[in-house]
């Protein structure tokens, strides 16, 4: 009788001899993806806006990719149950190419609010098996790190994708057909992949109210920066748009903002580390609420210093988001954080969903810079209520049980799916 490798039957030993080019397989899919994601998030407003279509269709559009996040968060972990990982993942990249084509057959409202939650509802759940499987896969020692290349790996492909709509020429497909030939190729390096799949997961409960007992502030922000990073990266290019700004000015304005976040969360992170997260996590707010106050003073003037401003709003935004869920994760205990990360992964998606309706609403009557102002409300009731947990006292802060790592609001938080009664604990 054979013997049975050790490495392959048994969880921990697996994750601990995963090869590296077996890991790297994943991260190279999503940064793939995240190119012709970036491309499209550009091109809609901009080609609705040539078109001369009200800007309030593609504020629904955004509504749209909002609500099918939402679905995402609650139906991915069946789909994760019923195929596995990596099927679930082909799946998913499937249904993104799918409403690439959908936008390609050209600017029909309808037929494109429903692409976008098709690629709402898949991103997330995109999100939710890389990180979940990759989780799974990494040893203790390495995972922190490896997850940081993987957030700066797709947001680097976000921005990459931002800045090709200046090469294509909009009245034509070809950035549906950019968005569908990188969409494919990210299938390959997961299709062809040894890189050993988890156990099948179990559903993950969503529970705001325990996790508010948890973390207040932690909740607060997740809720807060849901609707920030909607209205920031899906308004501000409809936005320029109306206003004027060229097609390359759009796609250096957009490119240009996840920068902030690569270049604030570091020190941002550094010295949450140090002190209590709740101080940087207003800190961060308060910078939010400066810098939409000058993208209104500077709206519609020179394109480089609304670049810089736009670059800080999206960075401090942003921000809020790793150390909401820094914060939150230090004051919870191991048995707590699967159902504390399923939580706030749905906080973060209810508010992605409800603020930017809420936005088209109002824009429709106020014009398209009611995101700004939405924003402004929203980073200061944060702030607000974040300095009034600390005054009052409630909770006494706790100490960090981790460190801070970058993350990204336009990269959901990585929820560890629940294993299987054959390894109950999930133990690596």
């Amino acid at each position: 009788m054979l013997e049975k490798n050790p490495a392959t039957t048994d969880p921990g030993r697996a994750a601990q001899s995963a090869p590296l080019i077996a890991i790297a397989s994943v991260i190279v899919s999503m940064a793939l993806i995240a190119i012709g994601n970036g491309l499209m998030f550009a091109y809609i407003p901009v080609r609705l806006g040539a078109d001369g279509f009200d800007p309030t269709w593609a504020g629904l559009i955004v509504t749209g990719l909002s609500a099918g996040g939402l679905a995402g968060c609650i139906l991915t972990g069946p789909l994760v149950k019923r195929v596995g990982h990596a099927r679930a993942f082909m799946v998913l990249s499937a249904l993104i190419a799918l409403s690439n084509a959908a936008i390609g057959a050209g600017p029909i409202p309808l037929l494109w609010i429903a692409a976008r939650a098709l690629y709402g509802f898949a991103i997330v759940g995109l999100f939710i098996v890389a990180q979940s499987w990759l989780n799974d896969a990494l040893p203790n020692s390495i995972r922190g790190r490896v997850m940081a290349v993987f957030y700066v790996a797709y947001i680097a492909g976000l921005g990459v994708g931002y800045a090709t709509l200046a090469l294509v020429d909009i009245h034509t497909a070809a950035a549906s057909l950019i968005g569908i030939t990188f969409t494919a190729l990210s299938i390959l390096p997961v299709g062809m992949t040894r890189l050993a799949q988890p156990p099948a997961p179990q559903a993950a409960s969503v529970a705001l109210r325990r996790a508010w007992r948890i973390s207040p502030v932690g909740v607060a922000g997740m809720l807060a920066v849901g609707g920030l990073s909607m209205i920031v990266s899906g308004f501000a290019p409809i936005h320029a748009t109306a206003k004027g700004y060229s097609q390359a000015d759009v796609a250096l304005l957009l490119s240009a903002m996840p920068v902030g976040t690569l270049i604030l969360q570091i020190p941002l992170g550094w010295v949450s580390d140090r002190t209590d997260r709740r101080y940087v996590l207003a800190g961060a707010a308060a910078l939010a609420v400066v810098a939409s106050t000058l993208a209104i003073v500077f709206d519609g003037g020179a394109l480089m210093a609304l670049v810089v401003i736009y670059l800080i709003w999206d960075g401090a935004a942003e921000s809020i988001y790793a150390l909401s869920s820094a914060h939150a994760a230090d004051r919870a205990g191991k048995d707590e954080l699967l159902a504390l990360s399923s939580s706030m992964l749905f906080a973060w998606s209810l508010a992605g969903f409800i603020v930017p309706g809420i936005v088209t609403a109002l824009s429709a009557v106020f014009g398209t810079a009611t995101f700004i102002y939405v924003g402004i409300v929203i980073a200061s009731a944060f702030c607000l209520f974040v300095l009034w947990r600390v005054i009052a006292g409630r909770p006494t802060p706790a100490p960090a049980s981790g460190s801070f790592a970058p993350m990204s609001a336009q990269t959901p938080l990585p929820v560890e799916l629940a294993f299987a009664p054959d390894d109950p604990t999930g133990s690596k």
